[in-house]
């Protein structure tokens, strides 16, 4: 599953990783993929990630094994990370002259033994250049994360258009699957008209979990943590467990279908 969306600030990286402990919590096992050179997601899971060691870079660009890189994380057992370090950043000019640019983490993955996992969640960067691309090829669902302020659907379009090319040209598989609510604040009457809007665009593909505003969700990644672990009964924490469960009911109930 891919978290994707090129607006900044929306909650990607919070929701790849707190998504990934509340599903690790209930014995899933799971890989989150970094792919935004800031590193991130790597930061909130305590994985090691400077410059020069091996990432997901040397998987992109060198094509080193993707199982050379990916690390278990501390005091989650079930919880795995494949780190980014800011080479990547310099992986969007790197891969443009190479033969199948946009599938070369398709085929890291496919070479990889991804069934010992039950989830693997790509956390990309706020853009929709060549490691977006790359995420969405090997991905077969997109979860789009959509903050409940002003502008939160601007862009939105651009977003599901390069779904459909990516769809129509590198994988027939992909879908937008999942759309879940983020920074709401209750106490505001934009945040309830942006979620109904939102509702009443894209129907059952949102979850109805939202995640509220949280200054607990903000504070876990300064102590390497997902809030899962730093609070596990904030409101944050609660809410992301929903989401969880939600996305794990949905994935069920399409394998009995």
């Amino acid at each position: 599953m891919t978290v994707a969306n090129q607006k900044g600030g929306v909650g990607k990286t919070t929701t790849a990783v707190n998504l990934a402990a509340a599903l690790s919590m209930h014995d899933q096992r799971v890989l989150v993929m970094d792919l935004d050179p800031q590193g991130n997601a790597s930061t909130a899971l305590a994985t090691e990630h400077r410059s020069g060691m091996p990432s997901v870079y040397q998987v992109l660009v060198d094509d080193m094994p993707l199982s050379q890189i990916v690390n278990p994380v501390p005091d989650m057992p079930n919880l795995y990370c494949a780190p980014a370090t800011l080479d990547l950043a310099g992986a969007e000019i790197e891969l443009v002259p190479m033969v199948g640019r946009e599938t070369r983490l398709r085929r890291a993955l496919a070479a990889f033994d991804a069934m010992e996992f039950d989830y693997i969640l790509i956390d990309c960067p706020p853009s929709l250049g060549l490691l977006t691309v790359n995420a969405m090829t090997a991905a077969q669902e997109v979860l789009i994360p959509i903050q409940c302020e002003y502008y939160a659907l601007e862009g939105l379009t651009q977003l599901m258009q390069n779904v459909e090319l990516v769809r129509a040209h590198l994988n027939q598989t992909l879908a937008v699957s999942t759309i879940l609510l983020t920074m709401y604040d209750g106490r505001t009457r934009l945040a309830s008209q942006v979620a109904e809007e939102v509702r009443s665009h894209f129907g059952d593909t949102v979850l109805d979990a939202v995640i509220p505003r949280s200054v607990r969700v903000s504070e876990a990644p300064s102590y390497g943590q997902s809030v899962m672990t730093y609070d596990p009964g904030s409101s944050g924490a609660l809410a992301y467990m929903g989401a969880a469960k939600e996305i794990a009911y949905r994935a069920a109930a399409l394998a009995d279908a």
